[in-house]
């Protein structure tokens, strides 16, 4: 993969990264907190705290993506990037475009999955 190719996916990957932090930091700053006293019944008190349960379930995904963005920039600085964990082949760039954190290649990912399937 060539220089300009792995400072888009670096850049890609970088904006996410802000994107969600910055997510992460309205989330605690202006959702996280409510007061009991402004919700006038039971069922605004179990809706708002249903709203905020959803919204930290949410955060916690993103917290798992946000190690996969660290480990896919760690890549791009070690130059394994773009390359199947599994099989070693280039991952196709539209692959990397639709999902530049992958590890796997297409092939190898429909087999993992299938063989989730087969568990599941």
């Amino acid at each position: 993969m060539n220089q300009k190719d792995l400072k888009r996916y670096k850049k890609m990957l970088e904006d996410s990264k802000a994107s969600l932090l910055e997510s992460a930091r309205k989330t605690l700053l202006e959702e996280s907190s409510f007061d009991t006293d402004d919700l006038p019944d039971e069922i605004d008190l179990a809706s708002s705290e249903y709203a905020q349960s959803m919204q930290f379930r949410l955060r916690d995904r993103e917290k798992f993506l946000l190690q996969k963005i660290d480990k896919a920039l760690e890549r791009i600085e070690n130059g394994s990037f773009g390359v199947c964990e599994r099989c070693e082949e280039d991952i196709s760039p539209k692959r990397l475009e639709a999902r530049p954190v992958t590890t796997l290649c297409i092939r190898c990912k429909e087999e993992q999955e299938k063989k989730e399937k087969s568990y599941g």
